[in-house]
């Protein structure tokens, strides 16, 4: 008996916990996460940087370590500032592997690739998709507001993207690393998971329709005779539906888009190009 315990002591002397300290070097490793990307392995190498404190923690056989780092190098792609969840996670994985040896070193990364596609839904439906275009539409509103000569609004965009974007990052090793894959096993249960998105994509959809109306100019300075009066073209399309215009021309470029595949950056510079010789010709 005393010898058995005298073993369990010796091993509990062998394990090695991550501390907030590591956690915290987890974190700023992982500051240069997509700094590695590449179209082979996507994120992995960030992914695999950002793991060197915990696999130099946690690890003391070379040959171990060496596994390690091969095994992060497989391809990995989510939203990038929720990804630091699934290396809170990964980490607590990588500890629990070289204390207990219960974990099968494969199912790591089949944790990673679960979590991937989950994470990358929700990041960039609220992150991308919602809360990007609703500070940048006020950003510009404030410059617009001040005639172009503020440079307060593109600060505070950058401030909100960034602070929320480093929170996200934050409580992504923390919390992913306390509390494991239970969080987002809980949240696709549940359904919590499609009901974000979807309320995302519907806020994104309004706060969009509203910057279309507002933002979205086409004027048409035509105008024919009626009798003795003249009456404005742009004046009748508008009395119809107000900004009808812009939101034809919004939802052409979406189709072309959507359905016929176009370039966007090419729509862009298409629209560009209407609108100058449309002016220089007087039609718009």
């Amino acid at each position: 008996m005393a010898e058995n315990e005298a073993k369990k002591e010796a091993l509990k002397k062998d394990l090695t916990k991550l501390s907030r300290k590591d956690l915290w070097k987890l974190y700023i490793y992982s500051q240069g996460f997509v700094s590695g990307f590449n179209y082979e392995k996507q994120e992995a190498p960030g992914f695999t940087f950002s793991m060197i404190p915990v696999i130099e923690k946690v690890y003391k056989n070379e040959e171990d370590k060496k596994d390690a780092y091969r095994r992060h190098t497989e391809l990995f792609l989510t939203e990038a500032r929720l990804s630091h969840f699934v290396i809170g996670v990964t980490a607590a994985m990588e500890e629990r592997n070289a204390n207990e040896h219960d974990i099968d070193p494969v199912s790591i990364n089949a944790i990673k690739a679960a979590l991937m596609g989950p994470l990358a839904g929700i990041g960039d439906s609220l992150y991308h998709g919602t809360l990007r275009p609703i500070i940048a539409g006020l950003a510009v509103s404030m410059v617009m507001a001040s005639n172009y000569t503020s440079v307060l609004g593109p600060i505070i965009f950058l401030l909100v993207m960034a602070g929320v974007g480093q929170l996200l990052r934050y409580f992504g090793i923390f919390k992913g690393y306390e509390k494991g894959v239970e969080f987002v096993g809980a949240m696709q249960s549940s359904g919590l998971i499609g009901k974000l998105t979807r309320l995302a994509g519907i806020a994104a959809f309004t706060v969009i329709g509203g910057f279309v109306y507002k933002f979205v100019t086409i004027n048409i300075p035509w105008s024919y005779t009626a009798g003795e009066t003249v009456v404005s073209l742009q004046s009748t399309l508008d009395g119809i539906m107000p900004g009808m215009l812009p939101l034809l021309y919004t939802l052409l470029m979406l189709w072309l888009m959507n359905k016929k595949k176009a370039n966007p950056v090419i729509l862009m510079l298409v629209t560009m190009v209407i609108g100058i010789l449309g002016h220089l010709a007087g039609i718009l």
